[in-house]
Formats: structure tokens, C-alpha cells, sequence
């Protein structure tokens, strides 16, 4: 599914399921110890659906440790990002000289749990959310925007970073299956505070996705999208 919203030059991995064998680097087991099986599974196939993607690129395995703030710390001169949730893990790997920036999230597609909404939305948000909901009810757009948030964020932290809450982004939904969202840190960063991104909702899933070009591949100051989709 999520090839569906990437661009070229960026390569993929995705499972539904922990049933393939995922062995882990012992660096990572490590990081694992102490945690229910679920979540060491979950961990280990995301892992192997990482180095699947990296292999794309022509990059050996490698163990991917947690650097500050969380984020996995890639092989140099690539970017990436990982994403697991109940029914799918998966993640994305690209040269960073053709990809600046990579963000990508997965949730189970439904409504977010009660009182979240307010927690992580603006109130023109959840007006933008009711407009949307009110076109079209198919589709769970609380977990959409909050999906996009979540790819935005993890396309910033590793350029910037600078952590962020949820209500430091604002979002704008597309039913085409794009989205844009306007970070705003608490502090200045030269890092464009802009990002467009794709979305689709399927099998029970949303998937968001957020890569930026190079800023020699498009006008300075701009982020860069890739078409539109939506499943």
C-alpha cells in the first residue's frame, strides 16, 4: 500500500502480519529485552521491512538504533522512516541525495479514542474535519489528520530537531488524498516549516506519507508534493 504514495527513488517494505522470520542485530535485541512479545515482533518486522528497503538501495543490513528523540538512525547518506500499528509495519529509505526529507505513519483506520480530537486539533481543525466528514463519512478523517501529523513530524525531527506537540501543526485535508501541514516550533529553524504529503485509507488502514526533494530539485523555500491518491 504505501508505494502507492511515494515518489520515485524511494524504496519500500510492508507487512500485515509478524510471520515471517525477522531476525534482530543484537543491538537491537538489546533495546528489546524486558518487552511483551507483541511489541518485540511488531519491532522485529519493521526492522526487517527496513532493511528490505534498504536493500532496494543497494545498502548492506545494518542495525537501526533509536538516535535522540526517538527517530532511527539511518546509514549515512540515506533518510528513512519506520511506521508500525495493529495490522501492518512497514518502511521507507531513500538516497538523501535525491530525497531531503521521509515521513511515514499507519493507524487503524476508525475514529481516535474519546477526547483525543480535542487534544491534538485547533478549532478550525475540527470545523475543517466536520466540513470534511459531512462530504464524505466514509472515510475516518480524525485518524487521517492525525496520521499526517505524525508523518509530518517524523520528516521535520531529523532535520530540525526540535521536538513538537500536535497542536504545534496545522493541517488541510484533501479528499484527493493530499495534505498539507504548517509546522510551527517553539523556536526558530531554517528548516522549511511546510509539508505536503499523500494519504490513503484501505484495508482497514490509513497510511500517510511525507517526502520532500532536495532543495536543488525545487524552488527554495518550497516544499515539494508528489500527485495525489487515494485508495
Amino acid at each position: 500500500m504505501i508505494e502507492e504514495l511515494l515518489p520515485s527513488g524511494v524504496t519500500s517494505s510492508e507487512a500485515f502480519d509478524d510471520a515471517a522470520p525477522a531476525p534482530l542485530f543484537p543491538a537491537e535485541a538489546a533495546l528489546m529485552e524486558g518487552r511483551r512479545e507483541r511489541r518485540r515482533l511488531q519491532f522485529a518486522t519493521a526492522r526487517a521491512c527496513a532493511r528490505r528497503a534498504l536493500a532496494g538501495l543497494g545498502v548492506r543490513p545494518v542495525a537501526l538504533l533509536p538516535g535522540p528523540g526517538g527517530a532511527p538512525q539511518w546509514p549515512s547518506g540515506v533518510v528513512g522512516s519506520i511506521t508500525h500499528c495493529e495490522g501492518y509495519r512497514g518502511a521507507v529509505a531513500a538516497p538523501a541525495g535525491v530525497v531531503a526529507a521521509l515521513g511515514i505513519d499507519a493507524e487503524p483506520a476508525g475514529p481516535l479514542p474519546p477526547g483525543v480530537l480535542g487534544l491534538i486539533t485547533s478549532p478550525a481543525e475540527r470545523a475543517h474535519l466536520a466540513a470534511l466528514a459531512a462530504a464524505d463519512a466514509s472515510v475516518p478523517w480524525e485518524r487521517v489528520l492525525f496520521s499526517a501529523k505524525e508523518a509530518a513530524y517524523k520528516a521535520w525531527y531529523p532535520a530540525a530537531g526540535i521536538w513538537l506537540g500536535f497542536r504545534d501543526a496545522s493541517l488541510v485535508l484533501s479528499p484527493a488524498g493530499t495534505f498539507t501541514a504548517v509546522l510551527r516550533p517553539p523556536v526558530p529553524s531554517p528548516v522549511d516549516p511546510v509539508y505536503e504529503g499523500r494519504w490513503l485509507a484501505g484495508r482497514g488502514l490509513v497510511l500517510t506519507a511525507v517526502a520532500r526533494g532536495v532543495p536543488a530539485l525545487v524552488p527554495a523555500g518550497r516544499a515539494v508534493s508528489f500527485g495525489s491518491g487515494r485508495a
